[in-house]
């Protein structure tokens, strides 16, 4: 049984989960709840491994995926996908950095990356789920 036809709707539901417990995570250590924080963020480093994994098994079987969209959207495509790219790249060592601050107890170091991880992995979760609907749903591949 071939799997990698069911990859693009389960990464799109795992970055979209990760965006969900990121916020929900935010939300708990502004109500000083840390073991909601930790659970909600364990999450969605778990979720965002998953997705990760998933991602790379995909491209290895698929390849390249050219987007069929035309015109004006294509432009915004192609900015909201470089710049998830780039962040993603960016906000690995990033997500690592801010675990090993929380995990040592060093939560001034914590708290102040944190400020930077946050953001951008929610942009980085939420923009794959858009690039997901955009090759997927709104502007299918051409095959």
């Amino acid at each position: 049984m071939d799997i990698t036809s069911y990859l693009p709707p389960l990464q799109a539901t795992l970055n979209a989960i990760s965006a969900c417990l990121i916020v929900a995570a935010y939300v708990f250590i502004r109500k000083g709840d840390k073991r909601a924080h930790k659970i909600c963020m364990v999450s969605a480093l778990v979720v965002s491994t998953l997705f990760l994994v998933s991602y790379l098994y995909y491209h290895s079987q698929v390849g390249y995926m050219p987007f069929s969209g035309q015109g004006f959207i294509r432009p915004i495509y192609f900015l909201i996908l470089f710049s998830h790219i780039i962040l993603a790249v960016v906000i690995l060592p990033m997500i690592v950095l801010t675990v090993t601050f929380a995990l040592r107890d060093r939560i001034a170091l914590h708290q102040r990356i944190t400020r930077w991880t946050l953001p951008l992995w929610l942009y980085v979760s939420v923009t794959g789920v858009l690039i997901y609907l955009f090759g997927f749903h709104l502007y299918p591949p051409q095959i």
